[in-house]
């Protein structure tokens, strides 16, 4: 039964969606952590990030030998002056992780990021120099 489950991909846990579209709608975290249980192949909510965290609070919770997923609600101000808003979705996959591990997050990636509605910016990244401050808001300008 296992081997179905990690071939056809992985549960998403209710709380999921619920803390994203808390983050989304009423913006009560900066960010998420998920990680996928690998005993019942299911995405659960690891850390929620507080309002007033910043994106090197997410970043220093990646442990650097695991996968992980990740939502970022990132403000920034665009080359007009703007003040905008994106929610960045990471795929976090450090070379040092395990490869059985490395697929199981990258088979399931795309059936995850689908059942978080509103995600407008995607980044996958292996190194943390992949995921700079700069980088991420790069993207989200362009």
């Amino acid at each position: 039964m296992e081997q179905a489950n990690a071939s056809s991909g992985i549960a998403v846990g209710d709380e999921c969606k619920m803390k994203f579209l808390e983050l989304k709608a009423k913006r009560n975290y900066r960010f998420i952590v998920f990680k996928i249980e690998e005993t019942s192949y299911q995405v659960v909510v690891e850390k929620l990030g507080q309002p007033n965290e910043k994106y090197d609070d997410l970043v220093a919770c990646l442990p650097p030998n695991e996968c992980r997923y990740a939502v970022f609600d990132l403000d920034f101000t665009t080359n007009e002056n703007c003040q905008k808003s994106k929610i960045v979705f990471i795929a976090w996959a450090p070379d040092s992780s395990r490869i059985r591990s490395k697929m199981v997050y990258a088979s399931s990636k795309d059936r995850f990021r689908k059942e978080l509605d509103g995600v407008q910016v995607e980044l996958q990244a292996t190194d943390l120099s992949e995921m700079s401050y700069d980088i991420v808001k790069e993207r989200a300008i362009s």
